[in-house]
């Protein structure tokens, strides 16, 4: 059997027979290898240049020195390590009445920091300030330090110049362009100072009682390596949970920067819907192409049983011929695929202005495994189908029904294809979603195409002209192969209209989450008296309408009338929100970038206390609707119900609070007021200025985070905007090997209706009309669904505001009809072009 089926492999090849089929195949491999190749190169350099953001693999942050058993581990496992330590002091220079003092944020830091990124140095402020600079080589030399370039103004010094750190001096060596692990916690909101760790004792500045944070970073020396630290981070959590260690904090790339964590899952996501989306138009024409087959094939196998040839022989033939194709079709898609990846990368030219990491073997395992199940999940229900070929068809063209055997393998079908879903997607509740969309979408279009084609019928005689009646009657003479053609054609373009769809508005809400003029300066404990005059000069630097919100600090010490403590929760988060004391606020309107999620904002009215708390607080403190929360401000109880629940867009780097309350409730309370603001470059002395003005302020430059994370935003769209237009030429054509499913059965009616007296004229018009009212309908049915779909990727799992756009349907009526005529000319062409009798014989 295994020479009788190369043999037919052999004669199907010549006969042009496999053709269709190996290529439909090898574009759908292709396409995937090329986007997995990428995407697995790509997704490694994103997590390469996140992990840089933390400079590390982990950070360990503790609230006491790390112990030394920590470190011996992690030495004993081949990791790197630096260290870090972090907290606010005083810098000072100058003398007498020249002197100046600032608030500064100090980091000390020990040889090899960072482990993750480059940090960045200079001698010029205004390079500084644009973040310009030459990666340093090595930490701070002994007696030296690197500062923010906005101290200069503040303690009036220059480079070379000498300042005090506690109880020593230090010479200004550079300046500090790029911190890549700078962070937006409170402890970094001062400008910084970069010294050796090895000088900080001499400074005598960490005492009982100070505000200190330790961190310990870790990195793999190699990628081969990467384990290792995962592996030490799982040791470390035991060891805490097993001592009962308080005050300590791991952070990976998942948990340790907040404000990249959204743009990073958003980005994987739409990744992994490329992947599935890629999966989905390979499944269509895998399927088309083997229905294709098997209608070529139907008087072969009745021709081979008239021989002598049982049904599980035929059946053999058959699929040890698919599974040579299927072989072979995903071997050279996927080296295809992976040539067509490097093309892309010398492509993209200077969108990927980084180098990415080297392609991994599983993105070729994956493709040789995707063509072999898409074969074998859509194309063994027709090869079943032929086993079922009568003897008798050899005398009489006419097919059986399909036995409930072969019907039964399109379950195997979809069951394959759900699992590629998830396997490409690496997301399971995203491949759900899609999965079931596009079943629920395969069932609802074949419904819709079915209606829509018995409506035909009583509009026959509408019009008097030839053409519209052939073109009826084409349609309603075949309205299985119709059907499948409306399903197949509809769901090709929803995948491609929804990638439109979704990464237009992906696009739209990445740049609105950090637009050109997001905030870059915050501005705390601005004291009432002084409101008025801090907004006249933000007004004269070009910072209008300043939002300042009152903050007041509160420790939540009751629960219900339950007393918290941090014993109360067990998760390490929730007890650090429970130790410390919390920034509350008051104010009459829901602020912007806030939305109400359960419950209603509160009404202001005297004696009645209403709080509205942040969503993701209500979840880690295992809040709700009704609880009552009492704060302790400055000795005075506020106790407050909760009304409201709230998501704030943590990614917009604006003013936020966990927990607001009604002013009424909080009109007695000490009250300091914050703001944050966008500052032009042209005016980035005015942050020093009111340091200068006002010597109680804290003025935060954020705008070296702000740019890192643009930077990274930047890298992210750009590749995801070259992945979609890759994907939409894919697409496309797998669009054009479904199209040319049908042809074979339009190219016999077309001979019969020559042989009868039709002109080419006549066959023209109704092959157009054929496939106008096909592809409308197609495309009508893609649109609506895309803008379906697209709204529930968009609210449950991209998490940003979808927008209703007509233009999908126009759009979506335009592309169905041109991709179906474009399909149905280049079949028919030909056809014309030779004699009705020469069709008649090659049908």
């Amino acid at each position: 059997m295994f020479l009788q089926a190369l043999r037919m492999t052999a004669r199907d090849w010549r006969a042009g027979q496999l053709r269709f089929l190996l290529v439909a195949l090898v574009v759908a491999v292709a396409a995937l290898s090329a986007a997995g190749f990428f995407i697995d190169r790509l997704r490694s350099g994103l997590n390469r240049d996140a992990h840089q953001l933390l400079g590390a693999d982990l950070v360990v942050n503790a609230d006491q020195p790390i112990s030394d058993a920590w470190r011996a581990e992690a030495k004993k496992r081949g990791l790197l390590i630096a260290e870090t330590v972090i907290f606010p002091s005083m810098a000072q220079a100058g003398e007498g009445d020249a002197a100046q003092s600032v608030l500064a944020s100090l980091k000390a830091v020990s040889p090899g920091y960072p482990l993750r990124g480059a940090l960045k140095i200079t001698t010029d402020a205004a390079q500084a300030g644009d973040s310009v600079g030459t990666p340093a080589k090595d930490i701070p030399a002994p007696g030296t330090v690197w500062l923010d370039h906005n101290l200069l103004s503040g303690l009036n010094v220059q480079v070379g110049s000498e300042i005090r750190l506690g109880d020593k001096s230090f010479r200004v060596a550079q300046l500090i362009a790029a911190e890549p692990d700078r962070g937006t916690g409170f402890l970094n909101f001062a400008p910084r100072v970069l010294m050796p760790l090895a000088d900080l004792p001499a400074t005598n500045l960490i005492q009982d009682g100070s505000r200190v944070n330790y961190r310990l970073l870790l990195a793999a020396p190699d990628a081969a390596r990467a384990g290792a630290v995962r592996e030490f981070g799982q040791w470390l959590q035991d060891t805490i949970k097993t001592g009962n260690i308080k005050g300590v904090r791991i952070d990976s790339l998942e948990d340790g920067r907040p404000e990249m964590r959204a743009t990073l899952d958003r980005a994987d996501r739409f990744l992994s819907l490329v992947g599935l989306l890629s999966a989905m138009l390979a499944a269509v024409a895998v399927a088309m192409a083997a229905r294709r087959f098997m209608m070529r094939h139907l008087d072969a196998c009745a021709m081979l049983r008239c021989l002598g040839l049982t049904q599980n022989q035929v059946t053999a033939i058959y699929l040890t011929e698919f599974l040579l194709l299927g072989l072979l079709g995903s071997l050279i898609g996927v080296a295809v695929g992976f040539g067509a990846h490097f093309v892309l990368l010398e492509m993209l030219g200077k969108l990927v202005s980084v180098e990415l990491p080297a392609p991994t073997i599983m993105p070729a395992l994956q493709g040789i495994a995707t063509g072999i199940l898409l074969l074998a999940g859509f194309a063994l229900p027709p090869i079943l189908q032929l086993r079922n070929v009568p003897h008798n068809r050899v005398i009489r063209r006419e097919q059986g029904a399909p036995q409930p055997a072969a019907l039964a393998t399109y379950g195997l079908g979809l069951g394959a294809f759900t699992v590629l879903l998830l396997w490409q997607a690496g997301d399971p509740q995203l491949a759900l979603y899609t999965a079931l969309g596009f079943l629920g979408a395969f069932g609802l279009f074949a419904l819709v195409g079915w209606l829509g084609l018995a409506s035909l019928k009583p509009l026959r005689g509408l019009v008097n002209h030839q053409g519209w009646r052939f073109a009826v009657t084409s349609l309603q003479r075949r309205p299985g192969a119709t059907v499948v053609q409306v399903v197949s054609l509809a769901l090709g373009l929803m995948a491609l209209l929804l990638l439109t769809v979704v990464r237009g508005d992906l696009m739209t809400a990445w740049r609105k989450a950090t637009p050109p003029d997001a905030p870059n300066h915050f501005v705390i404990n601005i004291q009432p008296d002084q409101k008025d005059a801090i907004a006249q000069r933000l007004a004269q630097a070009g910072v209008k309408d300043v939002p300042l919100y009152p903050m007041i600090r509160g420790r939540l010490v009751a629960v219900n009338g339950n007393a918290v403590t941090a014993d109360t929760y067990t998760e390490d988060r929730a007890r650090g929100l429970a130790s410390r004391e919390f920034n509350l606020s008051t104010m009459d309107e829901l602020p912007a970038q806030n939305k109400i999620v359960q419950g209603a904002w509160y009404r202001d009215a005297p004696g009645v206390a209403e709080a509205s708390v942040e969503e993701g607080l209500a979840r880690t403190l295992r809040l709700k609707l009704g609880d009552t929360m009492r704060f302790d401000i400055a000795g005075s109880m506020v106790e407050a119900k909760i009304t409201s629940l709230r998501k704030l867009d943590w990614e917009s780097m604006r003013v936020n609070f966990f927990v607001i309350i009604n002013p009424a409730a909080m009109a007695d309370t000490p009250q300091t007021w914050i703001t944050s603001f966008h500052l032009p470059r042209e005016s980035a002395g005015t942050g020093s200025a009111l340091s200068r003005a006002f010597p109680n302020l804290t003025v935060v430059d954020v705008g070296t985070v702000l740019r890192q994370i643009q930077a990274v935003l930047d890298q992210v769209i750009q590749a995801v905007e070259f992945l979609f237009a890759f994907t939409l030429a894919s697409g496309l054509l797998v669009l054009y090997a479904a199209l040319m499913g049908s042809q074979d059965e339009r190219t016999r009616e077309a001979g019969l209706l020559r042989a009868l007296g039709a002109t080419r004229r006549q066959l023209s018009q109704a092959q157009l009309i054929e496939f106008l009212l096909v592809g409308s309908l197609a495309g009508l049915l893609a649109a609506t669904g895309a803008a379906a779909m697209g709204w529930a990727l968009a609210t449950f799992r991209f998490e940003f505001e979808w927008t209703f756009n007509p233009g999908v349907w126009f759009a979506g009526l335009a592309v169905g009809a041109l991709c179906a005529i474009a399909g149905g000319w280049l079949g028919l062409r030909n056809v014309l072009k030779q004699p009705p009798l020469q069709t008649l014989r090659e049908a």
